[in-house]
């Protein structure tokens, strides 16, 4: 019985973290950051209409957030956190404290602070980019 726990905990340790990944409709790993904060992790040609498909995913699927809600930008683009090698993008509910939080005219996952609601970042995972469905599936 000791050695049963003894491999069910060596397993657990050696999991990889890419194990407790959440994976948004486009096949982006989401991870939590910190409180409040979620990382989505993007792959090679993700584009930034990818990282806030996932990040609207993650918020409604997972975190409930009304069609309303605001995501923003807590972190711009740079190196992932759980993922080393990769890039990724953070997001929260709240902005960050001294961000600018005033709605950008263009798409971006670069600016702290910019935002768009629940419903428009989900609205990318189906028609942000026109050959959506032939590049997914």
């Amino acid at each position: 019985m000791c050695l049963r726990k003894l491999a069910l905990a060596t397993i657990v340790a050696v999991t990889p973290s890419w194990a407790s990944a959440w994976w948004s409709i486009n096949r982006l790993e989401v991870f939590p950051v910190s409180e409040g904060v979620y990382e989505v992790v993007g792959r090679v040609g993700s584009a930034a209409w990818d990282y806030w498909c996932g990040a609207g995913d993650f918020a409604q699927r997972v975190m409930g957030v009304p069609a309303a809600g605001r995501i923003y930008i807590w972190r711009g683009i740079g190196p992932s956190v759980n993922r080393p090698g990769y890039k990724a993008v953070q997001f929260a509910l709240s902005p960050p404290p001294g961000a600018d939080t005033n709605t950008p005219l263009s798409l971006s996952v670069k600016a702290v602070g910019d935002n768009l609601a629940r419903h428009t970042a989900v609205w990318y995972c189906y028609e942000g980019n026109g050959d959506d469905i032939i590049r997914r599936w």
